[in-house]
């Protein structure tokens, strides 16, 4: 996959338009859509940039996320992980699977009054 794919899938997962994460950057529209396309490769301020916007700049550059640091967590988000590593590996990979059905469906529903 190349750098282009990679930053293409960063802001997919952030749910932003190619405009959007341009405007952050302090890019134009087609100058995102170089990048995506790999027929420009993004600078040094234009990758600190999307730094800030929450783009995994490691992971566009090199291929591969880093572990996330547990001081990186939300309250909710360490939680949840508490739970989780409790779970036994065939509840992990249900709970897993869930997840991923849940985030298939998109950002845009509504979600469920907590209790």
């Amino acid at each position: 996959m190349t750098i282009g794919a990679r930053l293409r899938d960063e802001r997919a997962r952030l749910g932003v338009s190619q405009t959007e994460l341009a405007n952050v950057c302090g890019i134009a529209k087609n100058t995102q859509l170089n990048y995506e396309k790999d027929e420009r490769s993004p600078d040094a301020p234009y990758l600190l940039l999307a730094n800030k916007a929450g783009v995994d700049v490691h992971y566009v550059l090199f291929g591969e996320r880093l572990p996330a640091s547990a001081d990186l967590l939300s309250p909710l988000e360490a939680e949840v992980l508490s739970y989780f590593r409790d779970l036994s590996d065939y509840d992990k990979e249900s709970l897993r699977r869930m997840a991923y059905a849940m985030a298939s469906v998109g950002k845009d529903s509504t979600p469920a009054p907590r209790t």
